[in-house]
């Protein structure tokens, strides 16, 4: 029964890091594109909420994996 909760934390936190390198690749190409002050700060307001819940998803995963691991 734990080694589910393991591979299903483990799959949430792979979706999280998911996430993330999304993240830092939408603001890596908005940078790179060359874009006005404003057009930046809009592109990065808009990536900061998948930000914080693509982090959330890769921490809810790790409590998961650590929960499956001392229970199992």
């Amino acid at each position: 029964m734990m080694e589910i909760l393991i591979w299903i934390g483990a799959f949430v936190s792979l979706m999280g890091l998911a996430g993330l390198i999304w993240c830092i690749r939408t603001v890596w190409k908005a940078r790179k594109a060359g874009l006005e002050d404003d057009a930046l700060r809009a592109t990065i307001q808009k990536v900061v909420p998948v930000n914080s819940a693509a982090l959330f998803l890769s921490v809810i995963g790790l409590m998961m994996v650590v929960l499956g691991i001392i229970l199992g």
